[in-house]
This record gives C-alpha cells, structure tokens and sequence, in this order.
C-alpha cells in the first residue's frame, strides 16, 4: 500500500498524479499501457474515488494520459517528451 500525507500541505490528489507520473516516467507503466483501475487505486491509496478522478484528470491535462471509452485509462506519453511543434 502507498501512503499519503493527509496532513501535509499537498492535497492527497497532486501526490497520487506525482506517484503515478513518477511511475509512467521510470517506466513501470510504458506508453500504450492501462494505469491502475480506480478500483486498484481505491484499495491502494485509501481514498474516495472523486480523489483520484482529481488525479487522472491532472494527468490528462498535462497530456499524458487518455481514457478509452469502457476500457480504462492508458499512458499516451512520457513527462519530459513535448511533441514537435
């Protein structure tokens, strides 16, 4: 199980998004693949589902994830890499 400070000045959603941005940057979730389910991330972290919906989303707006439709959420690309503009 993973903690979360729930008393420290970072909402417990930005530290489960940097967990699992860490995660997808070393590698342990590649591109192409699905993160943990909210059901796997409930169990793990222990908080309410609308905590980490807070965190995907965070991870969506930086590009990095997407959610496919009755699938889940999948890794689309790597902290650090931009897209040529």
């Amino acid at each position: 199980m993973s903690s979360i400070d729930r008393q420290g000045p970072v909402p417990p959603y930005q530290q489960i998004a940097r967990k699992l941005r860490e995660r997808i940057a070393a590698g342990d979730i590649p591109v192409g693949r699905r993160i943990p389910s909210l059901v796997e991330m409930e169990q793990e972290y222990e908080v309410a589902r609308d905590t980490l919906r807070k965190a995907v989303q965070v991870l969506r707006e930086e590009g990095l994830v997407e959610t496919v439709q009755g699938m889940g959420v999948y890794v689309i690309a790597v902290p650090g890499d931009q897209p040529d503009e």
